[in-house]
């Protein structure tokens, strides 16, 4: 398992189009993934009620968790979306 903090870059956080954009990028890796917000409960970073639910504002700290073969292409990747503003 790989982890890494990212803070979020979208100027809006992550509302309902980024949201799905980022849950469908983790449920087509195939890999077991979890993002946490600060010190709060880990969610299923393929569910994108559970992204919705932790309420994740531009700037806020995330945890991304990844379980896997292929974990550290797919923490990059994770990772980048959320370091890209995606309401520029």
């Amino acid at each position: 398992m790989v982890e890494r903090t990212v803070q979020v870059a979208s100027s809006k956080g992550l509302h309902a189009r980024p949201a799905s954009l980022f849950s469908q990028a983790a449920a087509k890796s195939g890999q077991k993934v979890l993002v946490k917000k600060g010190e709060g409960t880990a969610v299923n970073a393929a569910s994108i009620l559970g992204i919705i639910s932790l309420g994740i504002e531009h700037g806020d700290s995330l945890t991304l968790s990844v379980e896997g073969d292929n974990e550290q292409a797919v923490l990059e990747e994770l990772s980048e979306f959320l370091s890209t503003d995606h309401d520029a």
